[in-house]
């Protein structure tokens, strides 16, 4: 089966209504179908996409791009993802063990089996060592990133927006122009967002991770055309590599929808 049919005929737990349904339900009329295979929902890479996809939500509206997502977790940890980062609830489904991604042949990760440790424990321990950037690509410098600014990347945090993000004190996105400038990326800008990310899954780890064996567990990126043609994927190798372009992990549209402000 091609990843159309694969993702045609799954059918998993809607997080808005706890109903099983088709994973591609009501795109019948879209002009595109972006399908966001997502690792545990509770993961920096999942959060951090679904503020990407918020971001430019009115957009993806007027172009008629219907955005449908699976994350792992149950249906808890759903509710409380969509609560926390904006995403509908209507468009996000959860699979519990990643039969999905195992379906799509997604990256698993790191996976040692370290003797005397069951699988939640020999997860977190390949979870730490690609967080080290073994077998995860690309994860240490995008960290850095984060932290030093990216002028490709545009600014994160309005002038006027509130950020309160774990042991720091609330800081408006003014504050960044002091070590920075405007109109783009600016240092410590992406980290102080992905440090707020931390703290809120960190104070719901039980309801956001609701088995810890899949933490290593990568996702992908797949979008269709109104027939069902693949236009373009994107399959994640390591932790905070959601996108082939990290600097704006949407700009791959721009190349496959008809718009000229796209991003």
């Amino acid at each position: 089966m091609n990843t159309y049919a694969i993702l045609a005929h799954t059918q998993r737990q809607r997080v808005s209504d706890g109903e099983t349904v088709p994973l591609l339900a009501g795109c019948e009329q879209a002009a595109q179908v972006l399908v966001l295979v997502w690792p545990q929902l509770g993961d920096f890479d999942s959060l951090e996409y679904a503020w990407w996809l918020q971001r430019e939500a009115e957009t993806l509206h007027q172009q008629n791009i219907a955005v449908r997502a699976v994350g792992i977790g149950d249906r808890a940890s759903g509710q409380k993802f969509c609560a926390y980062t904006g995403f509908a609830s209507e468009h996000l489904l959860v699979d519990e063990t990643a039969a999905l991604h195992r379906d799509l042949g997604l990256y698993q990760g790191l996976t040692l089996k370290p003797p005397g440790l069951n699988p939640g424990q020999a997860a977190w321990l390949n979870l730490m060592l690609m967080c080290a950037g073994m077998a995860s690509p690309g994860t240490l410098r995008e960290v850095l990133r984060g932290y030093t600014g990216d002028r490709r990347a545009p600014q994160l945090i309005g002038d006027d927006e509130v950020v309160k993000a774990g042991p720091l004190p609330p800081l408006t996105g003014k504050a960044f122009n002091l070590v920075g400038g405007s109109g783009f990326q600016r240092p410590i800008e992406l980290a102080t967002l992905r440090l707020r990310n931390m703290t809120e899954v960190l104070s719901h780890w039980s309801t956001y991770v609701s088995n810890a064996a899949y933490l290593t567990q990568r996702g992908g990126t797949f979008l269709f055309d109104g027939d069902g043609d693949l236009l373009y994927e994107h399959r994640d190798r390591g932790i905070l590599g959601f996108a082939a372009t990290m600097a704006n992990p949407l700009a791959f549209l721009a190349d496959h929808v008809p718009v000229t402000n796209i991003l």
